[in-house]
């Protein structure tokens, strides 16, 4: 028997309440999994509504979860 799916505010709730989310640290999805899970417009209100930014690169989500300045080295 495999587990229910979360539902979309759930799953954004765990997201953004995961330790390194809440110490203000960087944390990456696969862009399949959110489009899955919430939907990217539902997910990219709540990066706005908290004041991260986010980043996509391969397939992949990345989200700075602070608003600490980014420095791009190249």
């Amino acid at each position: 028997m495999s587990a229910k799916p979360l539902e979309p505010h759930q799953w954004i709730h765990t997201f953004f309440t995961s330790k390194t989310a809440r110490d203000g640290y960087v944390v990456r999805r696969k862009l399949r999994d959110i489009e899955r899970f919430c939907g990217m417009e539902l997910f990219l209100a709540e990066v706005e509504r908290r004041g991260y930014r986010a980043y996509e690169n391969s397939g992949q989500i990345v989200v700075i979860c602070n608003s600490a300045p980014i420095k791009r080295l190249t």
